[in-house]
């Protein structure tokens, strides 16, 4: 059985410096801390969730809805809004896929009922699912307290 920091210590990520490095890189940064990390929550939480060919049409459709903004002619104009409305959906199918396997691994692995919001998942797709893994440690020592166990000591 795996510890319940493996994720968080596999993915390293404060949620904080995901959003500054957000702001820092004009919106680049979630693909690739999705690149980064993709391969490893599925390796923990042992379910897919997105193949290279789902991030690498993410990362094309980020990149052409930014170049093609604010370019003067309308029909580019009319393009990058339609492929950056297909960007957030694609961060969106990914948030929920990676929404499900947290959720299927704290229950398998961990004994956790993991509650995620679905308004959350939708709302804030990458940032959320980073807090959730980093708060895994406390959701098992809220859960531990509620059922009565001991919450185990860190040493």
């Amino acid at each position: 059985m795996s510890t319940i920091t493996e994720l968080k210590d596999a993915i390293n990520t404060k949620t904080l410096n995901l959003v500054l490095l957000t702001i820092a890189t004009a919106g680049i940064y979630p693909v690739i801390w999705m690149f980064l990390n993709t391969q490893k929550l599925e390796k923990i939480t042992s379910k897919k969730i997105a193949d290279n060919t789902f991030l690498t049409w993410l990362a094309v459709c980020v990149g052409l809805g930014g170049a093609f903004s604010n370019l003067g002619d309308e029909i580019l104009d009319v393009i990058a809004g339609l492929v950056t409305i297909a960007s957030w959906v694609l961060y969106i199918i990914w948030s929920f896929r990676a929404k499900s396997a947290l959720q299927e691994y704290a229950l398998t692995e961990h004994k956790i009922d993991l509650r995620m919001n679905g308004f959350y998942t939708f709302m804030l797709t990458v940032y959320y699912i980073n807090y959730c893994v980093n708060d895994l440690p406390e959701a098992q020592r809220k859960q531990q307290i509620l059922t009565g166990q001991e919450p185990a000591t860190e040493s």
